[in-house]
This record gives structure tokens, sequence and C-alpha cells, in this order.
């Protein structure tokens, strides 16, 4: 099985979610978000696959320091917004064929592999 981790090296969560992924041997990609987001498109389809509210995967403090307010914003201007600015995505996300999961905490990618 393969999976795709979308990973922010500066992040311990997302490290540690890499590891158990590197532990359990796992053959896996690696997206570095921040510099190779994932399109609307592909933002749109982990949403769906991991079956939440597009703010539900928006890191707040960030969001608040880009001048988003989330309260305001349609879940498509929220996408658009993550898209645009992709440090105000929750990180890491695994996807594993047509499942997701958020490594918070990394033991929840166990789940998916």
């Amino acid at each position: 099985m393969s999976v795709t981790i979308y990973h922010n090296p500066r992040c311990s969560k997302s490290r540690q979610t890499l590891a158990i992924l590197e532990e359990k041997k796992v053959d896996h990609d690696v997206v570095e978000y921040l510099s190779a987001p994932p399109s609307k498109a592909e933002l749109k389809r982990i949403i769906g696959m991991l079956g939440v509210k597009p703010a539900e995967i928006v890191r707040k403090k960030e969001a608040r320091e880009a001048g988003l307010d989330l309260g305001s914003m349609s879940d498509a201007e929220i996408v658009d917004a993550m898209v645009a600015t992709p440090i105000i995505i929750e990180r890491p996300i695994v996807v594993a064929g047509d499942k997701a999961v958020m490594g918070r905490p990394p033991e929840n990618v166990l789940s998916i592999i």
C-alpha cells in the first residue's frame, strides 16, 4: 500500500506521523504542502474523504493571523483560502486510496495503513 502524507517538517505531529509510516515500512510519498499546496480539487477530495467541513481542518491561529474570519466565510471561501494560504491547513493529513485521516494524534494513521 502506498500513502501520501501532507507534511510540514517543522511540525512535531507531522514528523511523528511520518516516523510511524517509516517504522511500519509503509510506502509513502511526502508532499510538503507549504511549498507544493494541493489544488482546489485535491483539497476538496481530501476534505470529503476526511468527512469534515473545511473549517474543521483550518489552523485557527494561523487563519486569524492571515486576517481570515472563518465564521463569516462559506465552505467554498474557506477552501479557496486554504489553497491561497496553505499554512492554515491543519497537518499532517495522510491519504491512502479513498481514505484519509488527520495525524492528530499521530497514531490515527494506524487506522488506514
